[in-house]
């Protein structure tokens, strides 16, 4: 089962509800996303920590509903 854009979008926004998100559906089958996360909570930690942590956020979903995640973070600038 596929998930939506909206549904990625909230369960990262509640884990970092200062977070900006941006998810765009790569090819059109619920499976293949791309995502850009900005926080300021993402300041000062590596970025393989960031994207833990929104992997993290995901609950689990990855390789199941949500097949592929190509992900960029960022703390503000």
């Amino acid at each position: 089962m596929a998930m939506q854009a909206g549904e990625i979008e909230a369960l990262i926004k509640a884990a970092l509800p200062d977070a900006s998100v941006t998810i765009e559906d790569l090819a059109g089958d619920g499976d293949h996303y791309a995502a850009t996360v900005v926080s300021a909570s993402f300041k000062g930690i590596s970025r393989v920590k960031q994207h833990q942590i929104v992997y993290a956020a995901l609950r689990g979903r990855m390789g199941g509903e949500l097949h592929a995640l190509a992900l960029q973070t960022s703390a503000p600038e």
